[in-house]
């Protein structure tokens, strides 16, 4: 048996491709300059040249080719996994994504599996220039037929490529590029271990004052403001959803039944947003035991802002404990 490792998030998921290659010979690797180059973020850095220029392509800039092409190789029984360079980019490959991705299992009454993954580095934090930062994620989880997932950390990162990887249906995988290489985000992954089920929320620190619900860059975010409020004599209980679509929400209500409160977190623009599906879910489910209204802290309703403007527009920890208050004041 080998002993866990420390791992970053961009190590992990590095590790959970060469793991998933290794055991299927039909995963392909494909996107802009994830070959000799290892990607932008070098989440591929390795694979080109360990398993060959057959398996590990760089393609054009051209995601409409890229995803047009993973739903060629998946009819003929590949299992690809494309790259989007930057989340910002996924746009000219939105049509394929939703009319053909998303709809040709359905289309063919089974018949035509769609076992693709979409990696798509998401979210601020990183001082980039305008469609660098984006956090799309809700148009994607409004689309039936697909799944979007949102790692949060190492262990998540390492088993959840490789089980979206091994899904009959297509997934975005949307994974925080600021996190990537952080530190602060480390964690001993056992690779021999048993893996959470890919599409469950998991409550990730336990509390009795209120309920902060969060995913992706968000998770750290919520978990830092879980430990300043501690200093101040609150408990808040941080939930990551993981999952974004399908929302396996049954955590969060069972939370809330219990703290009586919710702030749901997020980068992205709050209106028509998964916070606001949050909201609205929580609130029918859990009307008689909310002793405030879901609050929310999110980006705002505007473009993604100019770097050095980026520190005002994403939600902190200042955000959210001013948030818990005005709950708490209700």
């Amino acid at each position: 048996m080998s002993d866990p490792q420390k791992l970053t998030i961009g190590k992990a998921i590095n590790l959970g491709l060469r793991r998933a290659m290794e055991e299927d010979p039909k995963v392909l690797i494909m996107g802009e300059d994830v070959g000799k180059l290892g990607g932008v973020f070098r989440i591929t850095d390795g694979l080109q040249k360990d398993f060959g220029e057959q398996r590990v392509l760089d393609t054009p800039l051209a995601e409409s080719g890229i995803i047009g092409t993973a739903v060629g190789l998946a009819v003929r029984g590949f299992r690809p996994v494309c790259e989007i360079q930057f989340e910002g980019f996924i746009f000219p490959g939105f049509d394929q994504i939703s009319s053909q991705v998303a709809k040709l299992h359905y289309r063919t009454q089974g018949k035509v599996k769609m076992p693709i993954v979409i990696r798509v580095p998401f979210g601020g934090g990183i001082g980039a220039v305008e469609h660098h930062s984006e956090s799309p994620e809700s148009l994607f989880a409004h689309i039936p037929g697909l799944k979007v997932v949102s790692v949060s950390n190492a262990v998540d990162a390492y088993w959840g490529i490789q089980q979206a990887i091994k899904s009959d249906d297509p997934i975005l995988f949307f994974e925080p590029k600021k996190l990537y290489h952080s530190g602060a985000m480390k964690s001993e992954v056992d690779v021999e271990a048993t893996p959470d089920q890919l599409f469950k929320s998991r409550v990730v620190r336990e509390g009795t004052t209120a309920t902060v619900v969060a995913y992706g860059p968000s998770v750290k975010v919520a978990l830092d403001a879980a430990s300043a409020a501690e200093d101040e004599g609150k408990s808040l209980e941080v939930i990551d959803l993981r999952t974004l679509s399908p929302l396996d929400l049954e955590p969060v209500f069972e939370s809330v039944r219990k703290t009586g409160r919710l702030i749901a977190l997020s980068e992205a623009p709050s209106e028509s947003s998964l916070t606001s599906e949050i909201a609205a879910r929580v609130q029918q489910e859990c009307f008689y035991s909310l002793e405030a209204p879901v609050l929310r802290v999110t980006g705002f309703d505007t473009p993604y802002p100019p770097a050095k403007l980026e520190e005002h527009y994403l939600p902190d920890l200042d955000r959210v404990l001013h948030t818990v208050d005005r709950s708490l004041a209700w």
